[in-house]
């Protein structure tokens, strides 16, 4: 897609990526991805914001075929996903100076091996002038690495976040049309990305609401002339408290532990929680991960292998851990044949989830009645501690 006109001398130079279906070898896209990299204009000096996946190197470059002279490209985050086409971009404009933290340069230096003479590094708050146009720098460490900085244009009030706010989303519209779509896409986004760090997100949300912003412009997905659509629904996911829902990840290997997640979820909605249930022999962990950021608590269902969870279970626990969601309990439901540490072992890869666990259910076999009375048991545990803190 050509270059698209925000404002005056300011434009969209980035590239759709419709056909990525997997992030970091890690995370489903199902709706592909966006590039998104900026090129401000001012009356003395031209920045690039950003620029683009290597993979997609060749759209940028063709983007900016016309323009003759690139001052300063500013690298808000060092992962190649937004700066591994600097090395072309410097190499078209010998005398542009990348422009980022400290951090940044370090990493940048690293990963790209862009030499150090072609850096000019900038504190928080320090600004840096295109003649009619200042960019103003905002140190954001943990948006979602130790480097990364925004990027405010004072004059256009234009928010330029990074991967802050973005969403994995291919799309035509060049700003939010479709608000459904694309909160869902920043949901799963957040869960995936921001979610482990939401302590620091907390103080950059309120260091921005100083901020007169009217338009942000992330590095992945639409643009959003609202700001406040993506502002008041990053507001909920970080300092709202967790929803009257339990999160059920489960796997079955002869129909046990199915039989125990089938009444347990029943259980549960009959005492008025809502539940989602993800079957781990195929489910997108995207929707997993989104289903954690308002969760009040996580049941993990398992089967025993080898006296220890099965391996797609543990893969859950590992997730659930890193993504550190604002879980209030954990507990475990499965089932064993001749012997089983599954609780022991599950309830040692989550040390970073700060909930209270809750009494474990696990059956010899297929379950019985006294295991079903232990899972009734249990769904009124997490009914009345859901109702004594307030999320029933």
């Amino acid at each position: 897609m050509k270059a698209r006109e925000i404002k005056t001398n300011i434009h969209w130079v980035g590239a759709i990526d419709w056909d990525r279906r997997l992030f970091d070898a890690l995370i489903p896209l199902p709706d592909g991805t966006s590039y998104n990299a900026y090129l401000v204009q001012g009356s003395e000096k031209v920045a690039l914001i950003d620029t683009a996946n290597p993979s997609m190197t060749h759209v940028l470059m063709a983007n900016l075929e016309d323009v003759p002279v690139i001052d300063y490209v500013i690298a808000n985050h060092a992962e190649q996903d937004h700066s591994g086409s600097i090395p072309r971009v410097l190499a078209k404009y010998p005398k542009a100076k990348v422009v980022t933290t400290p951090k940044g340069q370090d990493l940048l230096m690293a990963l790209l091996l862009v030499p150090e003479d072609r850096f000019i590094t900038v504190n928080d708050g320090e600004t840096l002038s295109l003649g009619n146009k200042t960019l103003e720098f905002i140190h954001a460490p943990w948006v979602h690495w130790p480097e990364t900085m925004l990027t405010y244009l004072r004059e256009d009030k234009i928010l330029f976040p990074c991967d802050l706010f973005g969403s994995h989303l291919a799309t035509t519209d060049l700003y939010v049309v479709d608000e459904g779509q694309v909160y869902e896409a920043a949901k799963r986004y957040f869960a995936e990305i921001m979610m482990p760090f939401r302590t620091s997100i907390e103080k950059h949300l309120e260091k921005l609401s100083s901020y007169k912003i009217d338009i942000i412009a992330p590095s992945h997905g639409p643009m959003y002339d609202k700001p406040s659509f993506i502002l008041e629904a990053y507001r909920s996911w970080v300092f709202g408290s967790p929803k009257n829902t339990v999160v059920l990840p489960y796997i079955s290997m002869h129909g046990s532990t199915q039989k125990m997640v089938e009444y347990f979820v029943g259980a549960l909605a009959d005492r008025g929680v809502t539940v989602k249930q993800f079957n781990l022999a195929a489910t997108d962990i995207g929707k997993l991960a989104m289903a954690l950021v308002d969760a009040a608590t996580l049941v993990i269902g398992t089967p025993t292998v080898l006296v220890g969870p099965h391996p797609n279970v543990a893969y859950a626990a590992f997730l659930a851990n890193a993504l550190r969601p604002k879980l209030q309990f954990v507990s475990i439901i499965g089932s064993y044949g001749w012997g089983s540490k599954a609780v022991e072992q599950l309830a040692g890869m989550i040390p970073n989830l700060k909930a209270e666990v809750l009494a474990p259910v696990l059956s010899k076999g297929y379950p019985r009645e006294e295991d079903f009375q232990a899972l009734d048991k249990l769904a009124n545990t997490i009914t009345e501690k859901h109702k004594e803190r307030g999320f029933a």
